[in-house]
């Protein structure tokens, strides 16, 4: 059973998708918070295994909460999926950066909300490559950011660690990017595993950001690869 934490200060909005995920097989509502605040202390609590969390609310909004929630040390990491009305604003771009595994429009249908909890649940990411690409470009490469070329934060990575940085940052999956260096996909996973360790980075999200932020990527660089697959490496 996946224990969710529901929080929404709107509370019809909130009490709406408490119902739709009680009804649903496999969810068990654990909790619902009206800010940010109270999602903190709950999932402190209650360690849902996923938050489904708003972004804009008063106080203590979906980012800040999103972070002080995976920054908490527990036996069982917690998982967030942010839902937003608005389409791919700096405050999702911010919320993917600290670390959430996705985010979905409030529209969305309730079929496609349950299926995504359960894909959150199991440790997937839910972004698809061209959504990825959108949000990165448009966030990570602002006027005053840093120029292309390889950043002082990376300095801590080996020279294969950084080429698969780049690699995840350009949109590869983990088989692309064993096929690309001729090593196997196990190896890859290593890679990304130390690189996200000594990055202190916890999703493949936060890893393209990196990547593009660092200037290891150019913008426009995803659009170049031809084997871009639709789900997480």
């Amino acid at each position: 059973m996946i224990e969710v934490l529901v929080v929404d200060d709107q509370e019809l909005v909130r009490a709406g998708l408490v119902a739709l995920l009680r009804a649903a097989p496999g969810i068990s509502v654990v909790g619902e918070a009206a800010d940010g605040q109270e999602a903190v202390e709950l999932a402190a609590r209650l360690r849902p295994d996923v938050v489904v969390m708003d972004i804009r609310m008063p106080g203590v909004n979906g980012v800040a909460a999103t972070e002080r929630i995976l920054a908490a040390e527990t036996d069982r990491p917690t998982r967030v999926l942010i839902l937003t009305t608005f389409d791919l604003d700096e405050y999702v771009y911010s919320a993917l950066r600290a670390g959430a595994s996705g985010f979905l429009f409030k529209d969305v249908r309730a079929e496609r909300l349950v299926a995504a909890i359960h894909t959150i649940a199991a440790g997937e990411q839910l972004f698809a490559p061209t959504v990825m690409r959108r949000l990165i470009e448009a966030y990570a490469n602002r006027p005053g950011g840093r120029a292309a070329g390889r950043g002082p934060e990376l300095d801590c990575l080996t020279a294969r660690e950084t080429e698969v940085l780049r690699l995840v940052g350009e949109g590869m999956t983990n088989g692309g990017i064993a096929g690309e260096l001729v090593v196997s996909e196990s190896t890859v996973k290593t890679h990304v595993n130390r690189a996200m360790t000594k990055l202190g980075l916890s999703s493949r999200a936060q890893v393209v950001a990196v990547a593009y932020e660092s200037g290891l990527v150019e913008p426009g660089s995803w659009g170049f690869r031809k084997r871009i697959a639709e789900a997480p490496g």
